[in-house]
């Protein structure tokens, strides 16, 4: 089964392959971005699970080592775990490494995401049952993770080669999250998982943002009860994020002049209102990505939308 409608699939399948075509890419622009994703990428994923630190504190952490007044030293110890284990990442998808995704692989990234806040579980598996407060779900018996994650493993070998990259790099971070396999960390382990898969398929750092956290709950309780397609949606929104911001940084092409601006703005200029742009982006029709709270797009994007809409309703010869 596949999640991803043919023409999402292809808008996205075409991005990458931009991307792509520009390698080698100029290193100091890359260098440039994966600095501004690493840093984003551990303040949304440290933020979604409740860390205090803001944008601006996560980089003064990271960069210049600094502690933030009034902010409790478990914050500072989270920022400075998830970069540390995001290192690990960009190592393990580097041309140079790439060990086979096995237990032993999530089990050291969690030891990283945990190390100086929960040394004593840091990269175990939980040994007793748990809730979620606030979910429906209730993760697996304890004595059902070591078996369950061996079904894991077994799935993702058979499903690898099956299904497109950004549906195998989502139903994975569900099937983590669902099994829960440690006491905590799980979230943070199953995003830089996630990554992982993407990044070993080419896909830069797709960061899930703190502003569309109720949005991404509601996405993994869909997926805990059977209904998977909306967490795949969820995550390919991401992908493309990143992809959009890449391209609009480092390709040469006749998009890098598309200047992007708030719905609101370009509402005034094309046919459609702000709400409806809005639910275009958000059902990944459009080609847009957020900042902050806000969805960007361009007028050239909307006009590709348009076109695309009159070419679907010419009857054909």
């Amino acid at each position: 089964m596949t999640y991803l409608d043919p023409k999402t699939t292809s808008r996205v399948d075409e991005k990458l392959a931009r991307l792509n075509n520009l390698r080698p890419l100029p290193s100091s622009a890359v260098k440039k971005l994966r600095e501004q994703f690493e840093i984003e990428m551990t303040y949304n994923s440290n933020a979604i699970e409740g860390n205090s630190l803001t944008l601006k504190e996560t980089f003064l952490v990271i960069n210049e080592g600094l502690t933030i007044k009034g902010k409790p030293l478990k914050d500072h110890l989270e920022v400075k775990d998830h970069h540390e284990a995001l290192e690990m990442v960009y190592e393990l998808v580097g041309p140079d490494s790439q060990p086979t995704f096995s237990e032993h692989l999530v089990r050291s990234l969690h030891q990283l995401v945990m190390k100086k806040t929960d040394e004593e579980f840091a990269g175990k598996y939980r040994t007793s049952n748990v809730f979620i407060g606030g979910a429906d779900h209730t993760p697996p018996d304890s004595l059902q993770v070591s078996p369950l994650m061996k079904q894991f493993m077994s799935w993702f070998s058979r499903e690898k080669k099956r299904i497109h990259p950004i549906e195998l790099a989502a139903l994975a971070h569900h099937e983590l999250v669902y099994i829960h396999p440690f006491f905590d960390g799980n979230g943070r382990t199953a995003r830089l998982v996630m990554n992982i898969i993407l990044m070993r398929h080419g896909y830069p750092l797709a960061v899930i943002l703190k502003n569309d956290r109720r949005r991404y709950y509601r996405s993994l309780d869909l997926a805990d009860k059977g209904d998977l397609t909306p967490m795949v949606k969820f995550v390919n929104r991401a992908v493309e994020r990143s992809l959009d911001i890449y391209l609009k940084t480092l390709s040469p092409g006749s998009k890098q002049n598309e200047v992007f601006h708030p719905l609101s703005e370009i509402s005034r200029q094309v046919v459609y209102s702000t709400k409806y742009l809005n639910l275009l982006s958000r059902l990944g029709k459009l080609e847009a990505h957020k900042q902050g709270r806000n969805w960007l797009t361009t007028v050239e994007a909307v006009q590709r939308y348009i076109d695309s809409k009159e070419r679907v309703r010419k009857p054909s010869r």
